[in-house]
Formats: C-alpha cells, structure tokens, sequence
C-alpha cells in the first residue's frame, strides 16, 4: 500500500477519534495528490478536520469543507420541509443512509452528504412527485425501478425510494426487503414518521454496501461508516439478531469482515498489520472511491463470464430487471424482444460514450 493512502487513512482516523495528528508528518504529506484522493472517496471534509487539529491550513480543503458543511445545512432544511408536506398529506416516510449516519460522527459536517435518501409510501408516487414539483424540483428519474430522483439546483439531489432494493438487484436482498413496512418503527412527535431499529439500520447499512461493493465497488467511506457506527452504537447491539438477519441475506462472512477490517484500519492512528485477505478488501475500497467505476463492475463481471457470455447477459437481461429498465415490458412477456431493442436503441443514441467505456474494459479484462 502507498503513502498516499496510508495518510488518508491516518488523517480519517485522526478525526473520528479526536486524535491530534502529528504535525511534522501532516507537514510532509503531499496535500494535492491527498485532496484528490479525498474528493474521490468524498471524505475532504473529515480530513480538513485532522489537518486543522495539527494546525495545518490548506486552502482547498478549507473550502471543500465549508461547501459540505453548508450542503448537509440546506439538505436538512429540504428534508425537513419536504417530510411536513409529506406529514400533511398523510405519506409515511423514513430517512435513509447518510442523513442518519452524519448525525453520528464526532463533529458537525465531517460526514459529507451528496443527497437526501428517503423510503416512502409506494401507493403516494404520484402525490409526492406534486410535492417535489411544488418544492422547486426536476424529476429526474420518475416511475423506473425502485426510487424517483429529483433535482434543483444548484446543488440539491433527493432520491425518494419506493423500496430499499428492486427486483434487479441480488436475490436474497430484494426477497428479504420486499415487505419492508415490518421493520419500521414509528417515530415519536410526529404522525407518519418511521425509523429502522439500531440493529436493522447496521443491517441495512450492510446489505446496500455490499450491493455496491459487489458492483462497481464502494470507496474507504463506507468502512468508516461502520467503524463510526460500530464505535457508538456497537456495544449496545444485539449482534445475535444482526447475526441471523445478515445469514438470511447471505452476507454474513462479509459483514464480520468488513466490520473487523475496518477496526483494524480505524481504530487506532498507527496503521496495523492486515492478512492478505484483508489487505485486499482494504485495496478494493481504496481503489473503487465513493460510488465505484465502471471498469471495476465490468472487471467482476468478467471474471465470471466469457466475452461472449458478458454481451449476451448483458442483451438479454432478466425479466424482472427488464420490467425495471422498461417498465412497458412488465404488461406481457411478450414485449421482452420489444424492451431488448429498446435498451439497444438507448445505448446507441443517448449513451454511446457508456458503450464505448464498455467495450474497452471488455477488451482489456476479457477472456
């Protein structure tokens, strides 16, 4: 592992333990080449923190850290009007990810949020898109799959989802989410609000990771967010019920992996010695950044698949994922061969820099 990577690490756990990082060390790091890395796994924030703790000033971090502290502040304010809408048009609803994990970390604005995620009532869809449009929003993404994207600039981004996973993803994750309504729990001091229990949000937390992670990968964000939820919460959880949920969704060696891999790697501001199994968890996380790369989505595949067997797959989609790509589809069986020229067409019009990536990283990792 490199040095640039080991300061990230050493500076994000500097600051979610509230150590003073070592000010001669901080000053022999190169801060260019360290705030890109950080912009990559959207961290920049937690780091602008350390380096502050050691005294160290750097203009683009100090930026980038009022820009997400300043983001979280207007996304807050959003969610909070958009849910009394919600709470006056009687839609349940529940906030989701980052907008819960943020408020866990030691200080204000350290976890940077890119969006609001929330779960709401599926039969509301079109109510909550007049919502949406009377706060000032875009639909981005309406009616496809399991969750409607909106926006509003200039940097607004809600995605209300009518399902934690759609029919597309991994089995076991969709089978398991498919009734989500009897894992809620209902907020105090309001009417239609809902949350997760302790253990099912980590659960939670855990199978939409590994649905990246299993993908296009997942950045060094996404330990942290364990090893800070662990920190905090972990010795209150019942790891036995986690235990036997993670076991029915199929991830029960990753979660214990994941979860000890990233208290090896945070827990401590000296960098400990990993198995090389863990040294090349740690490398897929350092690697993939905050939301993947399609090269590494494509890699995995391959690794599985024939080139030949990776075009074809890639044609000739599943029925569920092919109701979810082209929702017209889901009428009749019979508009399969419709929907597989359809998302041909889509590709060749409207992404033909996606099919040429494709056919690169089909060639590069291909057998």
């Amino acid at each position: 592992m490199n040095t640039l990577y080991k300061d990230l690490i050493y500076l994000l756990s500097c600051a979610v333990n509230g150590i003073t990082p070592n000010r001669s060390r901080v000053q022999a790091m190169d801060l260019e080449r360290l705030y890109r890395l950080a912009k990559f796994h959207t961290v920049r924030a937690a780091v602008c923190i350390a380096l502050k703790r050691a005294g160290v000033q750097d203009k683009e971090f100090d930026q980038a850290y009022k820009k997400a502290v300043r983001k979280n502040i207007y996304l807050d304010m959003e969610r909070t009007a958009i849910l009394s809408d919600f709470e006056d048009n009687g839609i349940w609803y529940m906030p989701l990810k980052g907008s819960v994990l943020k408020e866990l970390y030691p200080e204000n604005g350290m976890r940077e949020m890119a969006d609001n995620d929330v779960l709401f009532d599926a039969d509301k869809q079109e109510q909550s898109k007049e919502i949406m449009l009377s706060h000032g929003y875009t639909a981005e993404h309406y009616g496809v799959g399991n969750h409607d994207v909106y926006m509003k600039p200039p940097v607004l981004n809600i995605e209300l989802h009518t399902a934690l996973f759609g029919s597309a993803h991994a089995e076991p994750l969709f089978k398991y989410y498919a009734d989500t309504k009897r894992l809620l729990k209902k907020d105090e001091g309001n009417n239609y609000g809902y949350h997760l229990s302790d253990e099912d949000f980590y659960v939670y937390m855990t199978a939409h990771e590994w649905k990246h992670y299993d993908g296009s990968g997942t950045g060094i964000r996404s330990i942290l967010d364990c090893y800070v939820y662990c920190k905090v919460k972990g010795d209150l959880l019942d790891w036995d019920y986690i235990t036997e949920q993670c076991r029915q969704l199929e991830l029960s060696d990753f979660e214990q992996e994941r979860r000890a891999l990233a208290f090896k790697v945070f827990s401590s501001d000296r960098f400990l010695e990993l198995t090389d199994g863990e040294q090349e968890m740690l490398m897929s996380y350092l690697t993939a950044g905050t939301y993947g790369t399609f090269d590494i989505a494509i890699k995995k595949k391959l690794k599985v698949q024939t080139k030949l067997s990776f075009w074809v797959h890639s044609i000739f989609i599943p029925h569920k994922q092919m109701a979810a790509s082209v929702p017209f589809t889901a009428k009749s069986s019979l508009l399969y061969p419709v929907g597989v020229v359809w998302r041909c067409g889509r590709v060749l019009i409207k992404r033909r820099d996606m099919l040429k990536q494709t056919i690169k990283a089909v060639k590069r990792y291909g057998k």
